[in-house]
């Protein structure tokens, strides 16, 4: 059946990451594939994978209550890309109480842990796997303060940890879908369908 990958398309820069994985697959050599966006529980029927993009955390938990999506999310075989926004959502303890997490990374996390938009900046890191600096895009960030039991911490700066992955799921505080360097959407679908 090929590669089935869905991005949740209910608030956030939806068309950003579905552009993303499409140039990993292609990089990849993959030639069976679909990416989809996903909006009620149906959606991710057969999914291999999916992104939860960056947006607005507080209304992206609303909305996945009110979608019913919740629990189909957190009971989800598949592996989980979250970034930004979604890296709040993965996590297990968020300091904000108007965001429901789905519990799936034992972390703590820190919403617009570099303050408003203004203070949104870009850098080069290090991420381990990856071998070479990586140009990352933060925008109204989290930051991870707590990492727990199978938690691998893949990049951290000086405010604390930027990427993470534990089993299939990676969760990232800045944006890959916005550069032109699919290096961290490889990484993550090579570790889904390899282990490695």
């Amino acid at each position: 059946m090929g590669v089935r990958l869905g991005v949740l398309a209910l608030q956030g820069d939806v068309s950003e990451h579905i552009l993303g994985f499409e140039r990993a697959l292609r990089v990849m050599g993959e030639a069976d594939w679909a990416v989809i966006p996903v909006r009620k529980p149906g959606d991710l029927e057969g999914l291999h994978g999916l992104a939860i993009p960056g947006g607005e955390s507080t209304t992206i938990s609303r909305l996945i209550g009110k979608n019913g999506l919740f629990e189909p999310l957190a009971g989800f075989e598949g592996g989980i890309f979250a970034t930004c926004a979604g890296m709040v959502l993965v996590a297990d303890r968020v300091d904000d109480p108007r965001v429901k997490p789905l519990g799936l990374i034992d972390m703590a996390v820190q919403r617009n842990a570099f303050g408003r938009q203004r203070e949104s900046f870009e850098a080069d890191i290090s991420v381990r796997g990856l071998g070479r600096p990586y140009r990352a895009y933060f925008i109204r960030a989290p930051v991870a303060t707590e990492t727990g039991r199978g938690v691998e911490v893949l990049a951290k700066i000086d405010a604390g940890v930027v990427a993470v992955r534990k089993g299939k799921h990676m969760a990232l505080s800045f944006h890959p879908e916005l550069g032109n360097d699919p290096g961290i959407h490889v990484m993550f679908l090579e570790h889904l369908f390899t282990g490695k």
